[in-house]
């Protein structure tokens, strides 16, 4: 894609980021994060999908296990960072999906993100709000950091916004994916997507400088959890007269606008609401792929994620079965890593075949 079809907006003040984590990392994990920042594109620029070429272009990352070159590329999700420790401890460690005492494995805070990565701050023209971001621009900025790091072939594995970019990098660099698993994302945002961060991007234009902000954020959550699922966890009041799922939504507002960049966000779900692969290029894929659905995913409903996935020649779907809707992969996994494990280790596929 060349051009957003929304209206860019004009720079936006930073927001503090808070690097410390969200999630702390279990005791027992056997695993020793390395966190660095590549600095690439300094001999010739990248040239990004809308013709603006941007040099010197940092990419932080965090490795884990020897490296190789073969590498598991781990891509996060919108709000996340290059710290798999942190935010899918579930997913990493030994006899799990993301074993560094078996693979090397990468994670690098995507262009255009604001943990440690350039943000759009950072690059001419889209700093001015000249100039949109794509999924592709992010694919092939991690691709040169791979080459930077070794890497000749990688697995990749995605969930939510990762997810979507697991499609750009199978469309993008079809000779380095060998394959790729793809959790709770679908090739493309649906007219309901794209509304929800249209909505979300119209709150911060409106309330710049963090409010907005917390905004977008509550009106994210409400899609990443399922009725049933709040029903469950915020029924009630917290403190007289407030129900409890007003102060988890104010909560979860405060916590993203002290850790996360406005621009940064208004930046990212442009780049996803435009990254609109059609059917033919889906079926011009030819690595395996797991497509993992969730039951009651609010967002990106399950039907949709298989649909998708049913225009690929070689992927496998199955279902994950939660009330938590979107964030069960991370926080109702359930037979989930056993999935992603079997599919890894056997090169081809696993679940139930579209």
């Amino acid at each position: 894609m060349t051009a957003l079809s929304h209206p860019v907006p004009p720079p936006l003040p930073l927001p503090a980021l808070d690097d410390s984590p969200e999630r702390c990392l279990p005791a027992e994990q056997p695993v020793s994060p390395r966190r660095q920042v590549a600095r690439l594109f300094r001999q010739a620029p990248l040239l990004l999908d809308c013709g603006l070429p941007v040099s010197d272009v940092r990419l932080a990352y965090h490795t884990y296990g020897t490296p190789g070159e073969t590498a598991t590329l781990v891509l996060h999700a919108l709000t996340g960072n290059s710290a798999v420790h942190e935010w899918w401890p579930e997913f990493l460690g030994e006899g799990r999906p993301l074993d560094p005492t078996r693979d090397f494995i990468v994670c690098a805070n995507v262009l255009g993100g604001c943990a440690g990565s350039s943000g759009p701050g950072d690059l001419p023209g889209l700093g001015a709000g000249d100039a949109p971001l794509t999924l592709r621009d992010m694919a092939r900025a991690g691709r040169a950091l791979l080459e930077h790091l070794g890497v000749r072939r990688v697995r990749v594995v995605g969930g939510s916004m990762g997810g979507m970019l697991a499609y750009a990098w199978l469309l993008e660099c079809p000779d380095l994916v060998q394959s790729a698993v793809i959790i709770g994302a679908p090739a493309r945002h649906s007219p309901w997507a794209i509304g929800l961060n249209t909505a979300a991007r119209s709150a911060i234009r409106a309330a710049p400088g963090g409010e907005g902000l917390k905004v977008a954020r509550q009106i994210a959550m409400l899609t990443y959890r399922s009725p049933e699922s709040l029903a469950q966890t915020q029924a009630g009041q917290r403190r007289a007269g407030v129900p409890a799922i007003t102060t988890y939504l104010h909560h979860q507002g405060e916590k993203l606008q002290a850790r996360f960049c406005e621009r940064s966000y208004v930046t990212l779900t442009g780049a996803m609401d435009a990254f609109q692969p059609g059917d033919a290029e889906l079926g011009t894929i030819r690595a395996p792929v797991l497509v993992v659905g969730i039951s009651s995913d609010q967002l990106y409903p399950a039907a949709e994620v298989r649909a998708h996935a049913e225009r690929l020649p070689r992927a496998s779907y199955w279902e994950l079965q939660s009330v938590h809707g979107h964030d069960a992969f991370l926080m109702d996994s359930q037979e989930l890593p056993g999935r992603v494990s079997a599919f890894l280790q056997a090169g081809e596929g696993a679940g139930q075949a579209c």
